[in-house]
């Protein structure tokens, strides 16, 4: 731990860190890749929609020892539709929750005096509620308004805060994340319930955080970045992420622990699979959300700014300093350059300059004790 600590410190101060922004096309294809397996995903199985935005029946039997698989046969025997049930509980005390969709009232009331046939329990034991296709249609217009409405005001409140293009890289990142985790669910098959659209909203903040984190390290770092010549936008960008880099590892992995343990233990292990529909866009929205504010909304921002004709001429003068701090032969001159470094102006940005080694004295002072002329 002391180690993990050490190296924090060490990628704050700037004195080791990754190439985050140098590797960028790598993370661009990367995130390419995954996402249009996502699309295909979701265009091929498409999303399991819940019975709260398509319709149907749901019953709910008393206890009972008849198993999920047998209880999804009579069911689909019954309406002559798709069923999907859960075990609530465990062992000959264990209840079912039994969903019909597309089915209405008089078809509800038939699947349920069959259940409780087949199931051995009274008619009455039996309960159902039906859910109309049209509140479910509300549901889901209700879903994508709330999401437009969250990403129309994220868009807005980056521009003012920082600039629009960290508030175009914001958007890039959430899009990126929203795709994923929906085709994640199409590959997966798993139940899309308003669980899920409330696990989708939430890890949307959750990624955001994480993005406006690493931008506002840049946005203090790149404060009078054009006064001198020692760092271009990108390199700056750089260190922003790697500064931040430990902060958001503990913090995603902090955060996933308790949704892997309701993902995997309770809607997994112990067969809740109420939780599935909320865990599961918690944990990858989660996971992608900490991988695209660092590997892509922080280069894209950098990729936007590297084209403005102030920045390019910054990293002309950098480059050319860089050059000339260089011998013919290629090997670092370290007198030259610790000249160049000496001389930035003296209003350079203090945020953009990290750790430095001092120049070496070239014979000022040699021979005396004291360093004094004579």
């Amino acid at each position: 731990m002391s180690k993990l600590g050490n190296l924090g410190a060490r990628l704050h101060r700037g004195e080791v860190g990754y190439d985050f922004v140098g590797n960028r096309k790598i993370w661009y294809g990367i995130s390419i890749l995954i996402t249009i397996t996502a699309i295909v995903g979701l265009a091929v199985r498409g999303l399991n929609m819940g019975i709260e935005f398509q319709g149907g029946a749901v019953f709910n039997t008393p206890k009972t020892s008849v198993s999920v698989s047998q209880a999804q046969e009579y069911a689909e025997e019954a309406s002559g539709h798709d069923a999907i049930v859960q075990k609530l509980g465990s062992g000959d005390n264990a209840t079912l929750r039994i969903q019909v969709a597309g089915i209405d009232t008089n078809q509800a009331d038939k699947v349920s005096a069959e259940l409780a046939d087949k199931l051995g329990v009274a008619e009455k034991d039996v309960t159902g509620e039906l859910v109309g296709p049209s509140w479910g249609e509300q549901i889901a217009t209700k879903a994508w308004q709330g999401l437009v409405i969250f990403l129309v005001l994220v868009v807005i409140y980056l521009a003012i805060a920082f600039e629009w293009r960290m508030a175009l890289a914001a958007f890039v990142a959430l899009i990126h994340d929203i795709t994923i985790t929906v085709g994640i669910y199409a590959l997966v098959g798993f139940e899309v319930t308003p669980g899920t659209v409330i696990g989708l909203l939430t890890i949307l903040g959750y990624s955001l955080y994480d993005t406006v984190v690493v931008f506002d390290s840049l946005k203090e770092q790149t404060k009078d970045i054009t006064k001198q010549t020692r760092w271009t936008y990108s390199d700056v960008a750089n260190r922003s992420i790697n500064s931040t880099l430990v902060r958001s590892v503990n913090t995603t992995v902090v955060a996933l622990l308790p949704v892997a343990g309701l993902l995997f233990i309770g809607g997994g292990f112990l067969g809740a699979g109420m939780l599935n529909d909320i865990s599961l866009s918690l944990f990858v929205g989660l996971a992608a959300g900490a991988y695209s504010s660092i590997f892509i909304a922080t280069p894209l921002v950098a990729d936007l700014k590297e084209r403005e004709p102030q920045m390019k001429a910054l990293r002309k003068r950098v480059l050319a300093k860089r050059a000339q701090a260089a011998t013919p032969g290629g090997s670092p001159n370290t007198e030259v350059a610790a000249d160049a470094l000496d001389d930035e102006p003296e209003d350079a940005a203090p945020a953009v300059v990290g750790p430095r080694n001092q120049p070496s004295s070239r014979g000022r002072g040699r021979g005396r004790p004291s360093g004094k002329r004579r």
